[in-house]
């Protein structure tokens, strides 16, 4: 499968997971993610699909850089809940919960609607300008970068309901995995991240990610 069939069945597998009447039940409660309630949650998980069609929407300005570029450049990775970029996306995310959990399950199905259009006639070396930049990927690249998201905050909303994670198709798994190994090489070494998978009596206290 390509990244961007891959892309629409993870997406269409997100959609069907927050249909699930748990999501509108504990919807004022704290999710697993420190600082961000469920529905806040919902909604972060929620742009990962209704942000895309935007993206095909607007002018490419900046340089097109490869996938550990992005990484690197991309602070929200740091880990620290405190810091600028993180704290915008959880004030983001809360407002855009105020709409509640019918209204952004709708606006969800309406761009997953659209991108099953759209995507398939995209050409292969399509470029996606970033909303948050200044830089832009290649439209696969930026589809990895989502399927990374889904994977990772589709598992953060099924620990915060008590719920088992989404049935996500094999490929998003194995794209979140391997972008995971590469972010958790750049920030421990290469090594650390083989000894953690390979030697017990080796590993590293952590490899995390993020």
């Amino acid at each position: 499968m390509t990244v961007r069939e891959v892309y629409l069945e993870s997406a269409a597998a997100t959609s069907a997971f927050l249909r699930q009447p748990a999501v509108a039940q504990c919807w004022e409660a704290p999710s697993a993610l420190a600082r961000m309630r469920v529905g806040a949650l919902v909604a972060h998980l929620v742009s990962q699909v209704t942000q895309v069609p935007p993206a095909l929407d607007a002018p490419v300005v900046d340089p097109c850089v490869g996938l550990g570029e992005h990484w690197g450049r991309s602070t929200w990775t740091d880990g620290d809940v405190e810091s600028e970029v993180n704290t915008y996306i959880r004030r983001t995310a809360s407002e855009a919960a105020a709409a509640g959990a019918a209204a952004l399950i709708a606006e969800a199905g309406v761009a997953l609607a659209e991108l099953r259009r759209r995507l398939p006639d995209e050409p292969d070396d399509r470029v996606i300008q970033l909303p948050w930049g200044p830089w832009a990927l290649s439209l696969d690249d930026y589809l990895t970068t989502r399927l990374l998201e889904l994977a990772v905050h589709g598992d953060d909303l099924a620990v915060s309901l008590g719920s088992a994670s989404p049935a996500l198709p094999p490929g998003c798994l194995d794209s979140a995995l391997a972008e995971l190994c590469r972010m958790a090489a750049r920030r421990h070494g290469a090594t650390a991240v083989i000894r953690a998978l390979s030697r017990r009596e080796r590993a590293p206290s952590t490899i995390a990610a993020l």
